[in-house]
């Protein structure tokens, strides 16, 4: 796996205007641009010109939906350690990652494994579904899992 690069800011640093601005989205990222505007003193055609520039800058990656697990009886939970093919960017597992809305938390990791998957499935049947979808992902070599028994902490 390669090396992360942190994205090109391409400008200048962000103003309390624009962080006030990622806050809100940060919140509620379906706010139209006139709800944020209101929040932030701003017309909805400024806040719009913002958020595209700071889109522009990869400062916003995209947005995306939250699933509740408990509302869908996500109550089966795993770790999936996943291998790589050479040459597989961290860009490439997490485009692949995000297809799974199973896909609790992801992080790229030290030691063997390019990275530790979190999962949340409704039983073993689909929590093995899932797995086995991700190791079909062009850039994954293979796979190893451990279930969850119980929460000690958390």
């Amino acid at each position: 796996m390669s090396t992360h690069r942190a994205p090109d800011q391409g400008g200048a640093a962000l103003d309390e205007t624009d962080r006030l601005l990622l806050e809100h989205l940060s919140k509620d990222g379906r706010a139209s641009y006139a709800e944020i505007g209101l929040l932030a003193n701003l017309s909805a055609t400024a806040v719009r010109r913002r958020i595209d520039r700071l889109r522009a800058r990869g400062v916003v990656r995209g947005f995306t939906v939250v699933l509740d697990p408990a509302l869908l009886d996500w109550h089966t939970e795993a770790f999936v350690e996943v291998y790589c093919r050479e040459r597989t960017s961290p860009e490439e597992l997490l485009a692949s990652l995000r297809k799974f809305p199973e896909v609790a938390a992801a992080w790229t990791v030290t030691g063997d494994p390019d990275a530790l998957v979190h999962l949340r499935a409704t039983d073993t049947r689909h929590l093995e579904a899932v797995i086995e979808r991700i190791r079909k992902e062009p850039g994954v070599q293979r796979s190893r899992s451990s279930v969850v028994l119980s929460r000690l902490i958390g």
